[in-house]
């Protein structure tokens, strides 16, 4: 699989990885998935330490230990979550990140993480001390680089300006593309981007393909109604979908055609669901026609209207 750079680090990541949150808690199963994506050549793995309160941390860390140096692990950090774990609250602080961190490698197996992400952010956090954090945390060698997961272009702006961010995660799709009002400026700030939910919660899926007339009910998504998703799939279908080409490869090929995109990032909770978004991601690149009748369908006002 294809590989990019990763903003101005010197982390070659593949052009797809894997989203962890899906992999559930059953160790055995976890491992079996993270080897298929292994197999496809999949090398960034995306986790959290909010995900199963620490324990998805400690899955990874146990499936890659063999080849940690042949990977990239991106871990998330600002959820604090209670003693009981019923719960979390937001805490950037200096203090929290630091202590953190030390949690996070112990659950991973790891004296280093590749990629460490603010997992959140607003206007109003303690961002210069929040930027600190991270760079003592890069001059002590706990990770190598750092990054925010956000889709506040205020906030986003900030770190660009303040800070030495390598990446952004963002929620980016053919339905959401609210992430285009900052996409050029990180492609010029030498900061790259990472998606996720590029499919919309299935609806830009094969599956959608299937249901029935009755069953439209409820597909909302954003400011999109039912119907409008409804009236979209069937033009993306008429107009692009053939037998070499699927709604899947288009909504992931739409996200890598943006040059700001480094990887996109997906979830799996089966080995299948691993090897059909590595035939999307390993197919063809849209073409001009493909990408101008896809910027068409979506229409910027639907983006322009959530910021």
């Amino acid at each position: 699989m294809e590989k990019r750079t990763l903003g101005k680090s010197d982390l070659s990541v593949s052009k797809m990885g894997l989203g962890c949150m899906s992999l559930g808690t059953d160790s055995a199963n976890a491992e079996k998935i993270i080897k298929a994506a292994l197999d496809e050549g999949i090398n960034y793995f995306d986790t959290a330490d909010l995900y199963n309160y620490g324990v998805n941390e400690e899955l990874v860390g146990k499936a890659l230990a063999s080849i940690r140096d042949q990977v990239v692990i991106a871990t998330k950090v600002g959820n604090r979550w209670t003693e009981n774990k019923d719960g979390w609250s937001w805490d950037p602080s200096k203090k929290y990140i630091k202590e953190a961190v030390k949690k996070s490698l112990k659950r991973l197996g790891t004296d280093y993480i590749d990629l460490y992400q603010l997992h959140g952010g607003t206007i109003d956090d303690p961002i210069d001390e929040t930027i600190e954090a991270f760079e003592e945390l890069k001059s002590e060698g706990f990770i190598r680089y750092y990054g925010i997961s956000s889709i506040r272009p205020n906030v986003i702006r900030e770190y660009v300006d303040r800070s030495s961010i390598v990446s952004v995660m963002m929620q980016y799709s053919l339905l959401d593309r609210r992430p285009e009002e900052v996409m050029a400026s990180l492609k010029e700030n030498g900061v790259s981007v990472v998606t996720r939910g590029s499919v919309a919660k299935g609806i830009l899926s094969d599956t959608i393909l299937s249901i029935k007339e009755n069953q439209w009910e409820g597909k909302e998504y954003l400011d999109y109604s039912s119907n409008e998703i409804k009236e979209l799939i069937e033009s993306i279908q008429a107009k692009l979908l053939h037998d070499k080409r699927s709604l899947n490869e288009l909504a992931l090929q739409f996200n890598l055609a943006n040059k700001a995109v480094a990887a996109v990032v997906t979830g799996a909770s089966t080995i299948e669901q691993i090897k059909d978004n590595a035939r999307a991601v390993n197919s063809t690149a849209l073409t001009k026609e493909e990408w101008a009748f896809l910027h068409m369908v979506t229409r910027e006002s639907h983006y322009t209207a959530h910021r």
